[in-house]
């Protein structure tokens, strides 16, 4: 990574501050007008360590960006206000690097998202975000590379798209561009059509479909409608569901408007996703906010808030890495304890501590498979640790034994703290709901019986997906753990 400019360093009438951001290509700094102290962001792309190829290809994707932000303004995209070439000899690395001058963001939703887990209005947010895609393309433009990455937020609450290296001009009905785009927003189309020596064919529904993806991040504080622990395996996990070997399961706390709308940008091919345009999904989204109905999306995010409170009145407390205890969160005055979900399926007079139950319940409810129940959940967590959140064998840790590599692959915030912490509870346990949601989805791919799947997700939780697919049931050195936990579900199940 080359280094960036020093702060005070001016190109043009601009003079830059601290980084702010950086990526493959180049960084961007903070940075100010000279003339009048206007804000701004100042993107840098490095030249010289490129080889011809690559820098036309990048002169390509800027002209491409500066075109598009000059052709197609609007509210909800990002202004380029000025291309400049950087001039510092004493920077060989810098020396000639071009430089774009934008707009000033406050953070993007990338950020938002990993910081801040759910964001306090997200339909404001998505309603920009569709509005500015319905913008462009009704200018004739598809942007290719929709993400949280690529959505800016202002101080003062703006929402802009913006990285528009990728954004191409319609020829008719479809465009091309370069193989690119991230791997976690792209339509399942993608992977069965052919480069041609134009690039790849992209169409608006491209970018209807990363919108469907970005909305269900979006409302749910970041999580991926399709299974998976690394962006290769969401995108296998989103092919099946488009050659119709897996059905589509979105979050079970999805809002029932907002989940029509997802389901409808995440129509299975191209031709399917042709009636839901930009423009009629915004007019959607519009009469949502205009209801007043721009209500949490996901309700049982607010249970997890209260549970910190709760998990604190009986004595757990929450613990960082080493074990180290740190003050529970305090429950928002706003929120009221009335919401908290109640016990589900769990058997009233077992021994599974009332403070977790809604935690349990709250993280079952994110899978809509039958067999991911608060009973099934509960089994396990007993036997795992006997619900103690300073349980730890080997390299297992917690209330849920998690091994902290395959936790990192996983982790979900479920108590909302900005933090994914095996020690904590509601994240352990949220994120073995994901993971165990995931092993019933792929068991019953690979054709298991369906009677078995509560022993082969115990099986599956204890050695790996792979090994239970390869020996099409439970291990025999693992039975003795899964016929623990099946008496612990018909205890809690009854």
């Amino acid at each position: 990574m080359t280094a960036p400019l020093p702060e005070g360093f001016r190109i043009d009438g601009w003079e830059l501050g601290g980084v702010i951001g950086s990526g493959g290509w180049g960084t961007v700094h903070e940075a100010h007008a000279l003339a009048d102290g206007t804000p701004a962001a100042v993107k840098v792309l490095p030249t010289g360590a490129l080889g011809p190829g690559q820098r036309a290809a990048l002169g390509e994707l800027v002209a491409r960006e500066v075109r598009f932000s000059t052709e197609a303004d609007h509210p909800h995209l990002i202004r380029t206000h000025a291309v400049c070439t950087v001039d510092a000899p004493h920077l060989p690395e810098l020396d000639g690097a071009i430089a774009l001058v934008m707009d000033r963001a406050e953070t993007s939703l990338r950020q938002s998202l990993d910081e801040d887990g759910r964001l306090p209005d997200p339909v404001r947010v998505l309603r920009g975000v569709i509005a500015g895609l319905a913008h462009m393309h009704g200018a004739g433009w598809v942007h290719g590379d929709l993400k949280p990455a690529n959505v800016l937020l202002g101080a003062s609450g703006e929402v802009w798209l913006a990285d528009f290296g990728l954004a191409t001009e319609l020829d008719g009905t479809h465009a091309h561009m370069p193989p690119l785009g991230t791997l976690d927003h792209l339509p399942p189309e993608w992977w069965s059509q052919r480069t041609g020596a134009d690039g790849a064919v992209v169409r608006p529904t491209a970018d209807i479909w990363a919108f469907g993806v970005l909305a269900h991040q979006v409302l749910t504080g970041g999580l991926h409608p399709f299974p998976g622990a690394t962006a290769r395996a969401r995108s296998l996990a989103a092919q099946a569901y488009a050659r119709g070997t897996a059905p589509l399961r979105l979050d079970a706390g999805l809002d029932e408007d907002w989940r029509r709308i997802v389901a409808d940008c995440l129509a299975p091919d191209h031709a399917a996703r042709l009636k839901h345009t930009a423009a009629s999904i915004e007019a959607r989204v519009r009469a949502l906010a205009g209801e007043k109905r721009a209500r949490r999306a996901l309700l049982p995010a607010v249970a997890a808030v209260t549970l910190a409170g709760a998990l604190a009145a009986t004595g757990f407390t929450l613990l960082g890495d080493g074990g180290e205890e740190r003050p529970a969160r305090r429950t928002p005055a706003s929120v009221t304890p009335a919401v908290v979900t109640p016990a589900g399926n769990i058997a009233e007079d077992s021994d599974v501590p009332q403070a977790l139950r809604p935690v349990i319940v709250d993280a079952a409810q994110h899978c809509s498979d039958a067999e991911v129940t608060p009973a099934l959940l509960a089994a396990m967590l007993k036997t795992e640790s006997g619900f103690d959140p300073r349980a730890s064998r080997r390299d297992e840790y917690g209330i849920a034994m998690w091994t902290p590599s395959v936790f990192r692959a996983w982790a979900v915030d479920g108590d909302g703290d900005g933090d994914k912490d095996y020690w904590s509870p509601p994240d352990a346990i949220s994120t073995m709901s994901l993971y165990v949601c995931w092993l019933d989805q792929r068991f019953k791919q690979a054709g298991l019986p369906a009677a078995d799947l509560p022993a082969l997700i115990a099986a599956g939780w204890r050695t790996s997906d792979r090994t239970v697919i390869e020996e099409r049931g439970v291990p025999a050195r693992v039975q003795p753990y899964v016929d623990e936990v099946l008496r612990q579900l018909a205890v809690y199940g009854r």
